[in-house]
């Protein structure tokens, strides 16, 4: 076991930033393969790591080398949240198929934007994205919420729906080959 001294957990509770680094360097690999047994995807499991992560950094202070190692703990804390973060997915309503109305307007112009083909690429481009980026960046796009509404909406954690905002838009450019920067 740990000693005090020499305690990783230890020395990010006391706010020793090398220590941050030296715990996610020899505890990434741990971490990750916790998430990956309760995550169904790779991409769940991403954002899983970083969930643990957080709460580990907040659980630190409550390291007791006397009672645990450093491993047993920080499994511990990464099951925990991987067991919340499953109830949390499986209480959560089915949002798949709430409809975005359009409004007058929108529809009144519907065969301009159909014919655009740019719009048709765009379209096409939403299509390729995982139902959850989709769904996250139609309800930012066409309805113009928030992250946070989108979260209480939809029952995902913020950073959840921002993570799915990020990597669904930058899907999105990469297939309308449209640069970070440009657009």
């Amino acid at each position: 076991m740990a000693t005090v001294s020499d305690s990783i957990l230890i020395r990010v509770a006391a706010g020793e930033e090398a220590a941050v680094k030296e715990c996610l360097d020899r505890y990434g690999g741990l971490v990750w393969s916790v998430a990956r047994r309760f995550s169904p995807t790779r991409e769940d499991a991403e954002d899983a790591v970083q969930e643990v992560f957080l709460s580990l950094w907040k659980a630190a202070g409550r390291y007791d080398p006397s009672l645990a190692s450093e491993p047993t703990f920080i499994t511990m804390i990464a099951r925990r949240r991987l067991i919340d973060r499953n109830r949390a997915r499986a209480s959560r309503p089915d949002t798949a198929g709430i409809e975005i109305p359009a409004n007058t307007a929108d529809r009144r112009g519907q065969a301009e934007i159909e014919a655009a083909p740019d719009v048709g690429r765009a379209a096409r481009a939403l299509a390729e994205l995982r139902p959850e980026q989709r769904q996250v960046v139609e309800l930012s796009i066409v309805r113009g919420l928030s992250h946070s509404q989108i979260a209480d909406l939809t029952g995902m954690p913020l950073g959840t729906v921002k993570t799915h905002a990020r990597r669904g838009l930058q899907r999105v450019r990469d297939v309308l080959g449209i640069s970070e920067g440009s657009g």
